[in-house]
């Protein structure tokens, strides 16, 4: 039996058992460093398949690495399962219908992107123990992706440092392997103080935290006149310092995201909002503050290994969707807008535009580009890839044109085709993980190519040393 069959194997044998696990982390949806129930259920289940689980790591109360094995080389495979508020939704429904009125979703598939990285890690132990092959196996339970960045936090306290590579994927409405780069991020919440008084009677006594923060926004619209192209800046008000209009705010708060390609360059950027924020309450008469709450650098990507990756997604190919799943598929794609529809027509190959109407999943795999791409958004992986070689790949676990944070995410993420979509990636990294571990030369080969693109600079955290993660 080849080294694919014996994945799949080893995988659908225990197919049960993701699915178990995948729709309890659904059922939790947990948001960011609050993942109590889901991690303690991914950590009891590499317990009950051997492995050694470490909780807690990193100051993260809901980060945990599981390992198996010892000595070189070791392996790592990236699990995340929060969840996103305001995103609840019914199973088996495809139309929106919350189970809790703006509660808790899993609107980017989290619940399957752990599972089918635990299946991953529980295959690679068995090929090793079946093969007696020498080798470390880790599992890595990383919290707060969608907001919070624990795996910045990990790679920051030294979690990766012994790793020689690391594997990792998403669900998705294509399949391909993740060779891109992506924007160095910094979040941080801005607070402004200031004096209340009667907005009527004494105006003059008052000294408006709202006016400094809305400053604050109208300046940072202006910056965006003069950064990069790639750079990108976003809020959300967080507090308007109450509901009055007679009275004179005399607090208010917003949190930011800064975003540009590299490390060097949004630390620059967000120094540049700081001094807008600055300003703001120098005009006001007010007092500003910040706190920088996360961050994760640019992605490094990893050709010597994702073109490995794409060889195995094409060998082994997606799985078929029964005639049941595709009427669901179909519904879901039928609850789109035109809008997301065309958009993700423009990306097709030429082949595909005539039929993706039809059967609206996308069923082939995408070469591996010869150039690096370019994703203006961010992901905490980015940390791990200045560590450790880093491969990630995609996979077709919603209906084509699916909008990632979507209530149709949330809805497709019980599915028998999104289980097989994330054990399908399972099985490409595990391949890929294995034929590293055996394959000195392509470990050399990715190690050396890591190497170059860092171009001798070294990794720093953008999360600064005295910020710990919070404790929900």
């Amino acid at each position: 039996m080849g080294l694919i069959d014996e994945i799949k194997t080893l995988i659908y044998e225990k197919r049960d058992l993701y699915q178990n696990l995948s729709e309890k982390v659904w059922d939790f949806a947990e948001l960011h460093f609050g993942e109590q129930k889901s991690s303690e259920l991914l950590s009891i289940a590499l317990e009950e398949e051997g492995f050694t689980v470490e909780r807690g790591v990193a100051g993260l109360k809901t980060g945990f690495i599981g390992s198996y094995g010892e000595g070189k080389p070791v392996i790592a495979f990236l699990g995340e399962f929060d969840a996103l508020a305001g995103l609840s939704q019914k199973r088996d429904k495809t139309v929106h219908d919350p189970i809790v009125p703006n509660g808790n979703g899993h609107g980017c598939g989290h619940n399957l992107l752990g599972v089918g990285s635990l299946a991953a890690a529980f295959a690679a132990k068995e090929y090793l123990v079946k093969h007696q092959l020498k080798g470390t196996v880790r599992f890595y339970g990383c919290p707060a992706e969608e907001s919070g960045n624990g795996k910045a936090y990990m790679a920051r306290e030294g979690c990766f440092s012994d790793v020689d590579a690391a594997f990792s994927w998403h669900p998705d409405s294509k399949n391909a392997v993740q060779h891109l780069s992506s924007n160095a991020v910094i979040e941080a919440r801005f607070t402004f103080k200031g004096v209340s008084a009667h907005a009527a009677a004494l105006p003059e006594l008052g000294r408006s935290a709202l006016d400094a923060l809305e400053l604050m926004n109208v300046g940072v619209n202006y910056l965006r006149e003069h950064m990069a192209d790639k750079a990108r800046v976003h809020y959300a008000v967080t507090n308007t310092g109450g509901v009055s209009p007679n009275v004179v705010q005399a607090i208010a708060e917003e949190r930011f995201l800064v975003r540009s390609p590299k490390p060097n360059e949004v630390k620059e950027l967000f120094k540049r909002v700081v001094n807008v924020a600055k300003g703001a309450a120098l005009m006001t008469d007010t007092e500003m503050s910040y706190e920088i709450e996360g961050g994760c650098c640019n992605l490094i990507p990893n050709k010597a290994l994702h073109q490995v990756m794409t060889g195995f997604m094409e060998e082994i190919g997606y799985p078929e969707p029964s005639e049941k799943d595709l009427a669901f598929i179909k519904d879901i794609y039928a609850s789109l807008g035109d809008n997301e529809k065309n958009f993700a027509k423009k990306f097709l190959p030429p082949e595909q535009r005539g039929t993706i109407d039809e059967k609206p999943i996308a069923d082939w795999v995408l070469p591996c580009p010869d150039q690096d791409t370019f994703m203006e958004g961010s992901t905490d992986v980015s940390d791990v890839s200045w560590n450790v070689p880093t491969a990630q790949c995609f996979t077709s676990t919603w209906a084509f044109a699916t909008v990632p944070h979507t209530w149709q995410v949330v809805a497709q993420g019980t599915q028998d085709f999104a289980l097989n979509a994330a054990l399908y990636a399972g099985e490409a990294m595990a391949c890929t993980a294995l034929k590293a571990l055996e394959d000195p030369e392509l470990l050399a080969e990715a190690t050396r190519e890591f190497k170059e693109r860092l171009d001798g600079e070294t990794y720093k955290c953008l999360i600064p040393p005295e910020v710990t993660p919070p404790v929900y």
